[in-house]
């Protein structure tokens, strides 16, 4: 069965919003800018509630912030 991961566009968004640093970012989405760096280089997940929540701040849809990618091909099951 093939592996997914769950990846977001925090990177993206907050450089297309005109911020150029992860603290201002961070403050503006009410989190620390510790947290915030983790979820931006996708090194912590969002979990469901947090992403509709950030997802609610920026305005735009939970499916515009998070991406689903295949991160193995498929292998048969045992």
């Amino acid at each position: 069965m093939a592996k997914y991961k769950v990846y977001n566009r925090l990177l993206e968004i907050r450089l297309n919003q005109g911020y150029r640093f992860q603290k201002d970012f961070a403050e503006k989405l009410g989190i620390e800018r510790q947290e915030y760096s983790k979820l931006e280089n996708n090194k912590k997940s969002l979990s469901i509630t947090k992403a509709f929540i950030l997802a609610e701040k920026l305005n735009i849809k939970v499916d515009e912030l998070c991406y689903l990618q295949k991160i193995e091909k498929d292998t048969p099951e045992k």
